[in-house]
């Protein structure tokens, strides 16, 4: 397997004294977390979810093997202001097709610091190193009632809203949920998992072309299958062809990654939330819906390469997430299981989920980074433009290293 070696980045110094450079570990690792406080403390006083990267800043974009991160410098004594990172893959666009794609993420600007265009500038370096690297598109995600974020890539960086996928979480309770009656579910070997994800995501969009790795990777769980047990001795395995009734989704370990915390919420809302909590422990055997223990840091279980088929395809869905809920609740400390589909994927009504918590709309903004003439994609008979071009699908793979 050939080694793909990112291009260097070199320190530019561009208007207003600004210092974009790439980050440096033992340099600058205090520093960005001192940064990262800052933004965290400017929320106090109203309901939000705080993320601990556990010492690791670089840890979000560390599981791709092309990635990188940027501080700004700004000042005479040259503090850290602002941060970003980003990767560059290669995914499906639709219709089999292949595009290198970025992914931009974790950007943070002092608040100190706010509207003296860092923000921008840290966008527009990460772009230059993406496009370097072979990057045609860059995307983003945020949560569609974050304008500050919304407007500085749309407004100032020409990015544009393309998809809209839902997020969907359920709460892990104290309880286990029931596997419904006459339906097995079998774990698969990566090699398998690889080979039938590779059919059935081959027109989706945004489907890895290393999904081999993601599979083999320590925070992969697993690939699992739920059919009617009636099937069992019917299906082989081997073949790779699912029977004419499944469901099958992988789950990846957040929590050894990241962690979130729920902070700024009532006196009030705190009893309430553990005493659902304290019911469930007590009386396990009324399944009642509790609430976990959000208030502390807690982990999430994220679902990701969802799909189903057949006239029981609902059915098993649901108890292929149950089964993916009892895996978090026997885990200390996961506090959620989480899973993000397209719009109009089938499998979006079939995931369990408690609405409250859940987001209808997560926004992606895409950017396309070549021209035409500097396109030199090998699909020539294709629509040079993935914006303009139509979905072949209404299925989007999240990919769970962005997540």
């Amino acid at each position: 397997m050939s080694v793909k070696i990112a291009k260097e980045y070199f320190p530019r110094l561009t208007d207003e004294g600004v210092v974009v450079r790439e980050y440096d570990e033992e340099r600058d690792k205090v520093a960005v977390e001192e940064l990262e406080r800052q933004c965290e403390v400017e929320q106090q006083g109203k309901p939000s979810l705080v993320t601990d990267l556990m010492g690791d800043p670089l840890c979000r974009a560390r599981s791709l093997p092309l990635h990188i991160m940027l501080v700004a410098e700004y000042g005479e004594g040259e503090n850290i202001v602002g941060v970003i990172r980003g990767c560059v893959k290669s995914v499906t666009r639709g219709n089999s097709v292949h595009v290198k794609l970025a992914y931009i993420l974790g950007l943070r600007v002092s608040p100190n610091h706010r509207r003296l265009g860092i923000g921008t500038k840290l966008v527009r370096e990460l772009e230059e190193w993406c496009k370097q690297n072979g990057a045609e598109y860059a995307y983003m995600a945020t949560d569609c009632t974050n304008e500050a974020s919304i407007n500085l890539f749309t407004k100032k960086c020409a990015y544009l809203k393309f998809r809209t996928p839902t997020v969907l979480v359920q709460p892990v309770h104290a309880h286990h949920k029931p596997i419904g009656s006459g339906i097995g579910i079998i774990k698969l070997i990566p090699q398998l998992a690889e080979s039938i994800y590779r059919r059935i995501f081959a027109n989706s969009e945004f489907f890895p072309r290393d999904i081999d790795s993601i599979l083999r990777n320590k925070l992969n769980l697993g690939t699992f299958v739920a059919l009617p047990k009636k099937s069992l001795s019917k299906w082989d395995p081997k073949t790779g062809i699912l029977p004419p009734s499944f469901a099958i989704l992988s789950v990846w370990n957040t929590k050894e990654v990241f962690k979130l915390q729920v902070k700024g919420v009532s006196a009030l809302t705190y009893v309430c939330c553990m005493g659902t909590r304290l019911l469930d422990a007590c009386l396990p055997w009324l399944r009642l819906p509790s609430f976990p223990d959000v208030f502390r840091q807690f982990g999430v279980y994220f679902l990701y390469g969802l799909h189903m088929g057949g006239k029981y395809a609902s059915r098993l869905m649901k108890s292929l997430c149950a089964f993916a809920h009892n895996m978090a609740r026997d885990d200390a400390g996961c506090g959620a299981v989480v899973a993000e589909v397209g719009q109009g994927d089938p499998a979006r009504e079939a995931i369990p989920h408690w609405k409250r918590f859940s987001w209808a709309e997560d926004l992606w903004c895409i950017k396309k980074l070549v021209d035409a003439n500097q396109d030199d994609s090998n699909e020539k008979c294709e629509p040079s433009d993935w914006i303009k071009s139509q979905s072949s699908s209404s299925v989007i793979f999240v990919d769970p290293r962005d997540f």
